[in-house]
């Protein structure tokens, strides 16, 4: 086996090796990080067998505490796309702010929105009303697009039952209800950054919506919108049930430790409480759909939870060679002293990030690098996942899917987009952590 500092050493080559290979070449991440488990295993000198099994093992594990949550949090974003869900949480918000507030009424809508759907599917879906907003408003596109980008991606990096979160907690052992507490708390400023910013610096660039149709139009051409609170229900049940289930086993039992905190850790758990969310969904869905909903939307949403669920298990496996490595003792002797913390995390988040593009590989890839090493340096699980998935937002831009997203449907040139965009991803990544900080001092 070789030192700790030569360990050290391969694992921030074998980081350069993922960045590089996923984001450069474009070669799929599940088959890079598997790669990469495999060679950093043999090189830090251990038994090709145990290689193998780390592997397996840590492949293995990952699905098992995470698998099923995924796959259902996956289909049940899929379900309030198909019936028009994510339109009317939109339009109820809209109905309260105003449309003279339509930044700040998008931005709310994409933060409540991303916590079930991909951001880049949310900005998809919206989008038609967010440029019949902004030519109703005769505010600039520019505005209205950085105001709901940023308002999506504040949760779905920082918020369960996005697939990215989940697996961090996961991988890290966090209480997945103390997660999306500190994550939904997280992702408020962090959101509202990215609205102020929106407001007062992308105002400058001036783009006029190119749209088919009004916002009266627009809802009118989808059909009849489901109920407001029957949209809300799917994603409120889960939440509410997952913080219940954590309530109910803080060491002072609130709830005691009979038969109703049983049931309550029962329902509470992410799996059950992720099937209810998507069964309440079905009451979502039309009568003559029922039957396309079951087979074909589910369906969608199980073939789409699939590349999430290999990347997930493949960064546990990563994972489990790191933790066989001395890099735990090496840092517990030696870079523990530098008192980086929370800040760790982030800072290697933010950069694989920036460098290869995507928000899930950075937060599943950091994930699995800091798994090993929380007990060492002290850091709480769940605040280490609401740091990654800060990291995870600095900075998009050209090798991010959904900056290309964000700029194409919203009609903002490139560089506009650089400007107003990825900017704002920058601050909002940082108010993010900032926020973080805040939350360590009571945690």
């Amino acid at each position: 086996m070789v030192s700790g500092i030569v360990a050290l050493i391969l694992l921030l080559l074998a980081v350069i090796a993922i960045v590089v290979l996923t984001g450069k070449y474009r070669i799929n991440a599940f088959l890079v990080l598997i790669g990469v488990s495999f060679v950093f295993g043999l090189l830090i000198g251990l038994p090709a067998l145990d290689v193998v099994v780390g592997i397996k093992n840590g492949f293995g594990g990952t699905l098992t505490s995470i698998g099923i949550v995924i796959v259902a949090g996956t289909i049940l974003g899929t379900i309030l796309e198909k019936t028009g869900a994510a339109l009317s949480m939109t339009r109820a918000i809209l109905n309260m702010v105003g449309k003279s507030h339509a930044p700040l009424a998008m931005n709310i809508a994409g933060y409540i929105v991303s916590i079930p759907v991909f951001c880049d599917s949310g900005y998809v879906i919206l989008n038609p009303l967010n440029k019949a907003l902004a030519k109703e408003s005769g505010i600039s596109m520019t505005v209205m697009a950085v105001a709901l980008s940023t308002g999506l991606y504040a949760t779905h990096t920082m918020v369960p039952p996005t697939p990215g979160p989940i697996a961090a907690a996961g991988t890290l052992g966090a209480d997945l209800g103390k997660v999306i507490l500190l994550g939904l708390i997280a992702a408020i400023p962090a959101s509202l950054s990215g609205l102020l910013w929106a407001t007062k610096f992308a105002k400058r660039y001036e783009i006029e919506p190119e749209i088919q149709g009004t916002y009266s139009e627009i809802v009118k051409k989808f059909g009849k919108l489901p109920n407001t609170l029957l949209s809300f229900l799917p994603i409120v049940l889960p939440i509410v049930l997952i913080l219940l289930k954590s309530v109910a086993e803080f060491p002072s039992k609130p709830f005691g430790n009979g038969d109703f905190r049983v049931f309550l850790s029962f329902i509470g758990d992410p799996v059950t409480a992720l099937i209810l969310g998507v069964l309440c969904s079905l009451l979502l869905v039309h009568k003559g759909e029922l039957k396309k909903a079951i087979s074909d939307w589910m369906g969608e949403g199980i073939k789409e939870s699939a590349i999430i669920l290999v990347i997930t298990a493949a960064g546990g496996s990563l994972g489990a060679i790191i933790k066989a490595s001395p890099i735990t003792d090496f840092i517990k002797t030696n870079m523990a002293s530098m008192h980086l913390g929370i800040l760790l995390p982030f800072i290697i988040s933010a950069a694989l990030k920036t460098a290869q593009g995507s928000s899930t590989v950075a937060i599943v890839t950091t994930a699995g690098i800091m798994a090993p090493l929380l007990q060492t340096l002290g850091l709480d699980p769940a605040l280490t996942t609401i740091a990654i998935g800060a990291g995870s937002m600095v900075v998009s831009h050209a090798n991010d899917s959904y900056f290309w997203v964000v700029s194409q449907f919203s009609g903002m040139p490139v560089n506009t987009a650089y400007k107003a965009y990825s900017s704002a991803t920058a601050v909002e990544g940082v108010v993010a952590f900032l926020m973080v900080l805040v939350l360590s001092l009571f945690v």
